[in-house]
């Protein structure tokens, strides 16, 4: 074994002219003593085939054939546990060679470290061994130059995408982007993609180019394109110089900065105030449905304009969560131009939402012609009790925790109130990570009118993946464990859990 372990190199050829190689990809390949590339389950290696005008005779080549790429593997680990295996046993291979002093060079199509299979040997040898990499011009340069499509230029935003991702998904974020580049296409994926572009408006003008800088190269408008003829060296292009501005939605910013020239309408269009409900279109009642599919702009907080299925042609402004106002403002300015606007709010618009910030703008006398009108959703409150069972089947009260817009002293009061009258409480907003005090408090204020074996209800993120709802008492509830995914029931004097788990509120107060 020698004293001196050789150097590993992760070198990008391009996506498969050979003259896109650059020299000291050429360099290091003339002088390496290994040469490894990747080949499919049938031997053919498109890396080497690029490289094989500068590859040495009498080089030591590893080939690294995959045990399984699109079919089936009885592997007791499935695709995962073979394809895990086989990135392994091809490091131990490598290994062993740069142990022996020997400088490998890895092959890779395009560049190394975008959607490479290099970077699954370099996470294993890296760290063992000297390593370089050398760049390579990515399949979206070349696909770009083929295509003479500009992608982005000033202050755009490119989005890289796999088409792999469901098709909801992938609508959403295409509506959200100045310019978009869609990889991982195949028979499998494309249609899915098809519909995302249809989905977020970019259809018309989105471009298809196949095995990019290739003697097989093809461009085709994607409408063009027949979904059994789609191999996976192939990717879309979506501009963000071809596609009109007022056609597409823009990108994601801060906050509003700025409102489109007024239409100078007869009479400025309705706002609508939208509840989203607590999570998932399960949830989404029909009229706010209707009335989103109908406007042509969605203004809201991000996580929430996320939520809303995307339109052709509906344009998006998302913002931070702290610029109520300002949103509010922006979205009246719109309808005053005569634009069909929405603004969304999770749950009921109404409850701790946009709602009140629209009205509270709208008082401007410049809004004064301006209908708003809100249409309610399902709340957080009502999520969390249905799953409990029934702890609000009494009277109730909901309460924020959150000092941001009222002082403690205005929130503690009001516990107090609600504690002394015996009401069952919904408390939205418990704690955040610069909030962490506030529940430890509001308990504290509670015990002093309540039981401590009081049912309190904690839901988590209920009608979203990973959701909880668990059932303590107010003298067990503990602070730590509770953040903004939570929403907490504290019961009432007569609320009590049935032998099942269930939560319930009478209707009725004894005399």
């Amino acid at each position: 074994m020698s004293s001196t372990p050789g150097r590993l190199y992760g070198v990008g050829l391009g996506p498969g002219d050979p003259e896109f190689i650059t020299r000291k990809a050429a360099r290091l390949i003339a002088e390496a003593d290994v040469i490894a590339y990747y080949s499919g389950t049938h031997g053919r290696s498109i890396a080497r085939s690029i490289a094989a005008d500068v590859i040495p005779e009498g080089v030591i080549e590893e080939k690294l054939v995959y045990p399984v790429t699109t079919g089936t593997t009885d592997h007791p680990g499935g695709y995962e546990g073979a394809i895990t295996e086989f990135y392994d046993a091809s490091a131990q291979r490598l290994a062993a060679h740069l142990s022996q002093g020997r400088d490998v060079v890895v092959l890779c199509e395009g560049d190394p470290l975008f959607y490479g299979s290099y970077m699954y040997l370099h996470d294993r040898l890296a760290s063992r061994f000297p390593t370089e990499i050398v760049p390579g011009v990515t399949s979206i340069s070349a696909a770009s130059a083929a295509a003479a499509c500009p992608l982005v230029r000033r202050t755009d935003v490119l989005t890289i995408l796999p088409g792999t991702l469901p098709p909801p998904e992938l609508a959403r974020r295409l509506a959200d982007t100045d310019a978009a580049a869609v990889l991982k296409l195949g028979r499998r994926t494309f249609a899915g993609v098809r519909e995302a572009l249809a989905q977020a408006g970019r259809l018309e003008d989105a471009v298809y180019v196949e095995r990019a800088s290739m003697a097989e190269q093809r461009i085709l408008p994607v409408g063009d394109v027949a979904s059994d003829d789609v191999p996976y060296f192939s990717l879309i292009l979506s501009s963000g110089d071809s596609t009109p501005r007022n056609r597409r939605p823009r990108g994601r910013v801060r906050a509003p900065q700025r409102t489109p020239a007024p239409h100078h309408p007869d009479s400025p269009a309705e706002l609508l105030v939208v509840g989203l409900g607590p999570a998932g279109e399960q949830w989404l009642t029909p009229e706010a449905a209707q009335a989103l599919a109908n406007v042509d702009h969605v203004v809201g907080y991000g996580p929430y304009v996320d939520r809303v299925p995307v339109r052709p042609g509906q344009q998006r402004h998302s913002s931070g969560n702290t610029v109520e106002l300002d949103r509010a403002r922006f979205a009246l300015d719109l309808a005053l131009a005569g634009e069909r606007v929405a603004v969304v709010s999770g749950g009921d618009a109404g409850v701790f939402g946009m709602a009140s910030a629209v009205f509270e703008a709208a008082q401007d006398p410049r809004y004064a012609d301006v209908p708003v009108r809100v249409l309610p959703g399902l709340t957080a409150v009502q999520a969390v009790a249905a799953r409990a069972g029934a702890p609000i089947g009494g009277d109730f009260a909901v309460l924020s925790l959150s000092d941001r817009l009222k002082p403690w002293e205005v929130i503690e009061a009001r516990l107090e109130a609600a504690a002394r009258a015996d009401l069952v409480l919904a408390i939205y907003n418990p704690a955040s990570r610069s909030r962490r005090t506030q529940v430890a408090r509001a308990r504290d204020v509670l015990l002093r009118h309540r039981r401590d074996n009081t049912p309190v209800v904690v839901g988590r993120d209920v009608g979203r993946e990973g959701e909880s709802v668990e059932v303590t008492t107010l003298g067990k509830l503990d602070p730590e464990g509770i953040d903004m995914r939570c929403l907490l029931i504290v019961g009432s004097s007569s609320t009590s859990v049935t032998a099942a788990g269930a939560v319930w509120t009478p209707r009725f107060v004894a005399e």
